[in-house]
């Protein structure tokens, strides 16, 4: 893979985190995925709860997001990360390029932190089912590329969402801080 220019600062961390995603991928038993994946997602649901209710869909200031275009950005990836792992595990079908980017967008029919929750644990839920019943050794062969980390097997994939998630849980919690909660 060839990585665009940058710093190397930056270029270490991208590094250390797919070294981290690749080590512990390798290490860990299905069961040991899943139940890191579910339980290190949990601060989520608290975070975003703690957005001032009637401040969710506020941007801090002009260039910022609001915590409900970071949720958005969560449950898409979400959804894409849940779709290729399901496709590598029942077919073995490579999965399309996964578009890791922000977008000023909601979720229409979503209002509070706890119904965007709850549309997240849903889908996220099914895929954990879904993952629980591999054996772990389903079409390694088989990779879902992300733009900076590269090519990651679906058990890397896996755990790329948990640190996905925390590092977006972090930003929603910046928004909230700086909206007063």
């Amino acid at each position: 893979m060839t990585m665009p220019q940058m710093p190397d600062l930056q270029r270490e961390e991208i590094e250390r985190i797919r070294g981290y995603l690749v080590a512990q991928a390798a290490k860990l038993s299905v069961a040991d995925l899943v139940e890191k994946v579910r339980r290190d997602v949990q601060p989520l649901r608290q975070v975003a709860g703690a957005v001032p209710a009637e401040r969710f869909r506020e941007r801090p200031g002009p260039e910022d997001w609001s915590a409900a275009e970071v949720f958005t950005h969560i449950l898409t990836m979400n959804e894409h990360g849940a779709a290729a792992i399901e496709g590598i595990l029942d077919t073995g079908a490579l999965p399309p390029r996964i578009d890791d980017t922000l977008k000023h967008e909601e979720r229409a029919g979503l209002e509070t932190a706890e119904d965007y929750w709850r549309a997240f644990e849903a889908r996220r839920e099914r895929l954990l089912e879904r993952v629980a019943k591999a054996s772990g050794e389903e079409h390694p062969d088989v990779k879902i590329t992300h733009p900076l980390f590269g090519p990651l097997s679906w058990r890397e994939w896996l755990l790329f969402m948990r640190v996905h998630e925390l590092e977006h849980t972090r930003q929603i919690q910046t928004v909230g801080e700086s909206l007063g909660s």
